[in-house]
């Protein structure tokens, strides 16, 4: 090992000077673009040109990277000499304006990047690779380097250096003229304080124009929140950035900073003395890499990819990935449905004109309490590569968008991220939504439609990105779901923030025997498992030992073949009977993807070139444009105004769709199809044959007219959501089925949806209710009147009292 400094000096030159590598070009580059940025600039030594050097580069030239880990401040000076050295070489002068080149390191740092947790004492003054969530960010200030003294009575010049306890050279020899370490001088703190008097006491005047500054910036990073420990709270580190680093890393940035870790000296940075021998550490960053939305680093194997593209060609894909999320949940599968588009997304759009469109969906669900609303949202974060969990009682509104803090140390203002900043390129879960105050509520107004968050107070004004998806979850105003008032008074929020939501789910607990029976057998098988090794909260939700692998017996050796498919664990007896083999793809509708592989399709679905602007076809665009104006004559019995952003929900939710056939364009069929239908069951509760499997190919027993009434309304969803209209009908409705396509069909049969439509035509021309009796006095057959009215009944539209119907 090298121990003087022109001795590293030599070797680093030595690397630096490797052909194969090109470093000797990238410093060149490096200079011309820091003179290319202060021409554009027009301001001369602003920052300082930095060169990346790459540690995997530096481990294979005698163990540099790992010398260099353990002694990083001594080895990163002589790596810069060597640097500056080659840079004169190569362009002369650059450095008139007293700026030296900088390096800055990528690549592995020890196995893998650590969090603001796996920081310890046996890391002080070595270099690391951190990552983490940007939550506090400082404003810029200048720091003294140099400062250049006058004294008027001597005419002579005078200057000074400082040095504070986040300088990299601070505990270090100093260095003479020749690049020698001279052994017995250390650089050690000077005071932040000018000197006003000379040796003689003579006055001194400060010349600032000739004196040195640099930029310097502190940001508190934060461990991200899918990664720390449950019931814990996050750890965070602060990290100081100097010269070109600073204004890189904005609040809710996801970061990994390469630096050292340093711990301050008392009565440095902060001015504060400790008495207990406990110190403020910081990160000394040299680096930083901006992370993308997914931090997760899934990987793709050519196998994944192959059985990724397969599974987009079939038809019933969005039933696949439907119950796939949350099996454990009973029922649902609308919802189900809508998540996983939401956690596909649309297409967002940035005009010229510098209007954004956003591409996220945002879902609310409102219902009876015990209705598995909380278990989708822990669901969905599950799934979701960056997910942030707050609740309405917990959350205020600067806690969901930013807000403007003091530094305890140094009494400046900082900008601090909430959860929605925090959140985005992610998913925001907001249990209790109803339990949010008013003053609260507005506060997010803006970041879920035009996904930016304006701050403007305490002289600090900004705009921070949340461009994240909202899940939603409230209870009715009354606590439980009040069926003798109107939607709106159930739900209890105003139209404004409503009609930021593109979909909205009423889930009602409704009392039916044969439900409830089917929902106490699925909870109870749940509970027939033992938790693996007997751990307790072992997720039941999937089962690699339920999969379909299978075993090769390859040289010997049993190798493991993994599927993508894993049987239903909590399929009921009902399930299994009704269980039918797809004859097109040797796969049941008991059978769900394997998590891992859900996530992978996604993510693959959602990340790829093409899906980030989807072509809307012209028949797409027609038939969007049709069934809109059809919406907008129905705002009488919608739970969602419906405005033009309604119109911009089904483009959202036809491209979320097309996504997930991996197509590169929105068609009518099955996308934009697909799309009303789930939107037709959020406002008016309709089951659409897109969103019920029954687009998929058709069963034994099932006509094209059992099909077009499938769309009639039933029931609001009960306590799970399970629709009698999903893919095999129930008996008496295949017996009728069959009846139906056996005979002829009567003549005075009436349409269900124009009965429909009279109906409440009638009922308010009455002043909204009417004697039975009197309603529909010319049908002769009043069996279909009657059943339609049941279910209208149940549905909690209609009131029926003695005989007389009453509207809700």
């Amino acid at each position: 090992m090298a121990d003087t400094l022109l001795e590293l000096k030599g070797e680093y030159d030595s690397f630096l000077r490797q052909e194969r590598y090109g470093h000797v070009d990238r410093i060149s580059t490096a200079i011309d673009d820091y003179a290319h940025r202060s021409r554009n600039l027009k301001v001369e030594g602003w920052g300082c040109p930095r060169v990346n050097i790459s540690m995997s580069e530096l481990r294979s030239f005698e163990q540099l990277s790992k010398r260099l880990r353990h002694d990083p401040l001594r080895h990163m000076r002589a790596l810069e000499a060597a640097c500056h050295e080659i840079a004169q070489e190569s362009r002369p002068g650059y450095d008139k304006n007293g700026i030296q080149i900088k390096v800055a390191l990528s690549g592995p740092i020890g196995a893998k990047p650590l969090s603001p947790r796996g920081l310890n004492s046996a890391m002080l003054r070595q270099l690391v690779a951190v990552e983490g969530v940007a939550t506090k960010v400082s404003a810029i200030k200048p720091k003294v380097v140099k400062s250049v003294h006058y004294c008027p009575a001597t005419k002579q010049h005078s200057e000074r250096s400082y040095v504070d306890s986040t300088d990299p050279h601070l505990g270090l020899h100093a260095v003479d003229n020749n690049g020698r370490e001279q052994p017995d001088r250390l650089i050690n703190i000077t005071p932040s304080v000018y000197p006003t008097k000379d040796k003689d006491g003579n006055l001194l005047e400060t010349e600032f124009g000739l004196s040195e500054f640099k930029d310097h910036q502190t940001i508190t990073l934060q461990e991200m929140p899918e990664k720390a420990p449950m019931g814990q709270l996050p750890r965070s580190i602060e990290l100081v950035l100097d010269h070109d680093l600073v204004d890189k890393i904005k609040p809710g940035d996801r970061v990994q900073v390469v630096g050292v870790y340093r711990a301050l000296a008392p009565g440095g940075a902060t001015g504060r003395k400790s008495h207990q021998g406990v110190f403020k550490t910081v990160v000394l960053v040299n680096n930083v890499q901006i992370l993308g939305r997914d931090s997760s680093q899934l990987t793709f194997s050519p196998e994944d990819v192959r059985r990724i593209k397969e599974l987009g060609k079939r038809e019933d894909i969005l039933d696949i990935l439907g119950r796939s999320i949350s099996p454990s949940i009973h029922g649902h599968e609308v919802i189900k449905k809508a998540l996983a588009l939401q956690l596909l997304s649309g297409c967002e759009k940035n005009l010229k004109n510098g209007t954004h469109l956003r591409g996220d969906i945002n879902i609310l669900m409102v219902g009876d309490p015990s209705t598995a609303k909380s278990q989708l949202l822990r669901s969905a974060m599950m799934i979701a590569p960056l997910a942030v969990s707050t609740t309405g009682k917990g959350s205020s509104g600067v806690g969901l968008t930013a807000a403007v803090t003091s530094d305890p140390d140094t009494n400046e203002r900082r900008l601090e991220a909430g959860a929605m900043v925090l959140a985005d390129r992610g998913l925001v879960c907001v249990d209790e939504f109803d339990k949010m105050g008013e003053n609260d509520r507005v506060a997010i107004h803006e970041a879920m439609e035009q996904q930016t968050v304006t701050i403007a107070k305490a002289g600090i004004h900004a705009s921070l990105n949340a461009r994240c998806s909202v899940l939603a979850a409230a209870n009715p105003v009354y606590g439980q779901y009040d069926r003798t008032q109107r939607m709106q008074a159930n739900i209890g929020l105003p139209d404004s923030l409503l009609s930021r939501f593109d979909l909205l789910f009423v889930v009602l607990d409704q009392m039916d025997p044969e439900t409830d029976r089917k929902i106490s057998n699925h909870v109870i098988l749940g509970h027939r498992y033992r938790p693996e090794h007997g751990a307790a909260g072992h997720d039941s939700d999937y089962d690699d030992d339920d999969s379909d692998d299978e075993e090769d017996n390859i040289g010997g050796k049993s190798t493991k073949v993994h599927s993508v498919w894993q049987r239903n664990r909590h399929a009921t007896e009902d399930d299994e009977e009704d269980d039918e083999l797809d004859p097109n793809y040797s796969t049941s509708k008991n059978d769900i993807l394997q998590h891992d592989f859900l996530r992978k399709y996604l993510h693959f679905a959602k990340s790829r070139p093409s899906s980030r602007s989807l072509e809307l076809t012209d028949g797409a665009r027609e038939f969007i444009a049709n069934r809109y104006a059809e919406m907008r004559c129905r705002q009488d019995e919608r739970t969602l105004p419906v405005t033009a952003r309604t119109l911009e929900t089904v483009i959202r939710l036809a491209s979320a769709h097309a996504k997930a056939r991996l197509s590169d364009k929105v068609e009518a069929e099955p996308d934009c199809k697909v799309a009303m239908d789930l939107l037709s069951f959020a406002l008016y509760h309709e089951h659409g044959e897109a969103v019920h499997g029954l687009n998929s190919p058709k069963h034994e027993g099932v006509s094209e007219d059992d099909d077009a009434a499938s769309t009639t309304p039933v029931a609001v969803s009960d306590s799970s959501e399970v629709e009698e209209a999903d893919l095999d009908p129930p008996a008496s409705k295949k017996q009728k089925t069959a009846t139906t396509t056996s005979t002829s069909t009567s003549a005075s049969t009436v349409n269900q949806e124009e009965l429909r439509s009279r109906v409440f035509a009638e009922i308010q021309m009455h002043d909204g209710e009417i004697k039975m009796e009197d309603l529909c006095t010319d049908l002769e057959d009043r069996e279909d009147l009657e059943e339609l009215i049941d279910s209208l009944v149940s549905d909690g539209r209609l009131h029926k009292d003695d005989g007389v119907l009453y509207m809700m």
